[in-house]
């Protein structure tokens, strides 16, 4: 078996569902280090990060990852047990492996390979990992990067290990992604007997025009990069649980993903405008998760991921900004190009997890050569 299957294994064995990092993070630190890595260690909370670099000045291409999966849900649907690899078909099986157990391997792989072979490389590289991305992503590298800030940590590219491709590695790239802004809305009524209406306020009543209209909104055109905003309602709920009581209160929760069409505040201004028209009584809290990210046509990073896809996997990607959001999100914002790379995402959060094993050894190369035409 190959180098980078082996660490996939190793990692993969370790229940770091999130936030528990299971011991990943020391196991990587500690064979960077070997190979000449400043080692960082950086603990927030719960949640522990690693910040690996190779090199001095000039310009640096960083990895992002994370060790952290979902919980695998019922273990006896599993045809093998979620947190031991197993092979079936040419796949590797197990909870992590294209999320991003595979991915995180292989960025350290081809850094191992990277740095042996250019020892004097330009700039540096560097490998950013967390243990909170499927979780809460609080005191992960939303955290750690508002630490780059206060030390003048700069990055000017980016690749995100994500499982990008939908069918074969390489053949889509994420450039950006969509901002996600979410909102918890209380609407106030005032509980009485069914029978007697007029004595009562309904919450879903007084809610369901101002509703009506939020769903139907066009919230913009979207733009060449994105497609329009939307807004989608994931939760309703209200009343005692009798159908002789009118509810007091109602709960509602809903989520905007935004285009670069469109403003937090703006989105948040429009929403309110539209409930107090309706004349609801309401109070909302907002949540902004990550604001959207583009890396534009012609951006240096984006131009040789393109190229290294088309050479070394024959296709030529797709660049895309859908999706939900990923880390990347809190780099941007440094002013770094940000190009998300990785496995077919087809069986990501699923029972029976799994990555091709081709694309799998066949991943470090891919980012080997970045590392080398950027940096090389």
């Amino acid at each position: 078996m190959s180098a980078v299957f082996d660490l996939t294994c190793d990692l993969i064995r370790r229940r770091s569902v999130t936030p528990d990092d299971a011991g990943c993070l020391p196991l990587i630190a500690e064979r960077l280090e070997r190979v000449g890595f400043r080692i960082e260690h950086l603990r927030y909370g719960d949640v522990d990060n690693l910040w690996a670099t190779h090199g001095n000045a000039g310009p640096t291409l960083a990895f992002l990852g994370h060790t952290d999966v979902v919980p695998s849900g019922p273990e006896d649907a599993w045809q093998s047990p979620p947190f031991e690899p197993s092979i079936r078909d040419g796949r590797l099986y197990g909870r992590g492996a294209a999320d991003m157990k595979g991915s995180v391997a292989a960025m350290v792989v081809a850094l191992e390979q990277f740095v042996a072979a250019h020892p004097q490389h330009r700039g540096r590289v560097g490998l950013l990992l967390t243990s909170d991305e499927e979780g809460v992503a609080i005191d992960g590298v939303r955290k750690v990067v508002e630490h780059f800030r206060a030390v003048g940590e700069k990055i000017d590219w980016c690749v995100v290990g994500e499982p990008s491709a939908k069918e074969k590695l390489g053949d889509l790239i994420r450039v950006g992604r969509r901002g996600s802004l979410s909102a918890t809305l209380t609407v106030r009524g005032v509980q009485g007997h069914v029978a007697y209406p007029e004595k009562a306020l309904n919450p879903i009543h007084a809610l369901a025009p101002a509703l009506a209209e939020l769903t139907a909104e066009r919230w913009d055109e979207g733009n060449a990069d994105f497609p329009p905003t939307s807004m989608q309602v994931s939760n309703i709920n209200a009343g005692t649980g009798a159908n002789n009581v009118i509810p007091g209160t109602l709960a509602a929760l809903f989520n905007f993903r935004y285009s670069t069409a469109s403003r937090a505040d703006d989105l948040r201004a429009r929403s309110e405008a539209i409930l107090r028209r309706h004349g609801v009584d309401f109070h909302i809290d907002w949540h902004l998760s990550g604001e959207p990210f583009l890396t534009p046509p012609g951006g240096q990073l984006r131009e040789t991921v393109v190229a290294v896809c088309r050479e070394l996997c024959g296709i030529d990607p797709e660049q895309s900004t859908g999706g939900g959001t990923s880390d990347g999100r809190f780099i941007a914002p440094l002013g770094a190009e940000v190009v998300e790379l990785g496995p077919v995402n087809a069986t990501i959060h699923q029972v029976d997890e799994c990555v091709d094993m081709v694309e799998l050894d066949q991943l470090p190369s891919l980012y080997r050569t970045v590392c080398e035409r950027l940096l090389g």
